[in-house]
């Protein structure tokens, strides 16, 4: 028998427990019959400083990731989702493949995250020249950088806001987010893309893509829409952009 309420597919998602903005947005993207399962990551409300302060945020998020993924693997989803999009990034595309088979093999299921989700989107899009936004430290931005060189993808300009503190991400303002976007833009960028599942902007990528006459990713948007499309549903969303309502 399917389940009474998630009938067309039950997602799993682990996020950090600093994270205010994915499960709303995930819920802003569900339709009837689809049901979301949140998994909380634990980590400090630490203060970020430095690229070690950054580095360590990252690590002590690794260690529970697992038990995360374990405790929502006992509602049987049907696709995970990574809702962190650092800790899915790290290390290098080698390194992310390595943590995607890894939770594969441990769920039974189909694994994505953000890093994934938007390089999936950047072939549908067709595009190679890249713009990044991120509200990380730089070490993070070399990480970003590394897994889409890796893929053969050319990072051309990256801004980091470098947030102080995980819960932070979520205070930063549209007008702050399309300054930065302003900064990386340029006639050379085919597509610019939005990291950090903490921040909100997935509606607003829409209105900056209208204006830059430009693809804009977000990556909440991005990774639900790759868990979508990875379980054969074709659901397509106005106001969030070029990516959910044509592919």
């Amino acid at each position: 028998m399917p389940d009474q309420r998630g009938w067309k597919l039950k997602v799993g998602a682990v996020i950090p427990s600093t994270n205010t903005i994915v499960q709303p947005d995930f819920d802003d993207l569900r339709s009837p019959g689809i049901t979301n399962h949140i998994g909380r990551i634990t980590i400090p409300n630490m203060p970020i400083k430095t690229d070690k302060d950054f580095d360590k945020m990252v690590r002590l998020s690794e260690t529970d990731m697992v038990a995360a993924v374990d405790r929502v693997k006992t509602m049987n989803p049907d696709i995970l989702i990574i809702g962190m999009s650092s800790l899915i990034v790290w290390d290098g595309l080698d390194a992310s493949l390595s943590r995607k088979e890894m939770l594969e093999n441990r769920t039974g299921v189909p694994v994505t995250g953000g890093s994934f989700a938007v390089a999936e989107a950047l072939k549908k899009l067709e595009v190679k020249n890249i713009g990044i936004l991120s509200p990380y430290m730089p070490i993070a931005d070399e990480h970003i950088t590394k897994f889409f060189d890796d893929l053969g993808y050319n990072v051309v300009r990256f801004i980091g806001l470098r947030c102080p503190s995980p819960v932070a991400i979520a205070d930063i303002t549209k007008n702050t987010l399309s300054e930065a976007l302003n900064e990386i833009d340029g006639r050379d960028i085919e597509a610019l893309i939005q990291f950090g599942t903490n921040l909100h902007f997935m509606k607003q990528a829409a209105t900056e893509e209208k204006k830059r006459k430009k693809p804009v990713i977000s990556i909440n948007s991005a990774s639900y829409w790759h868990a979508l499309r990875l379980s054969k549903i074709n659901d397509q969303y106005e106001g969030y952009g070029k990516l959910l309502s044509e592919f």
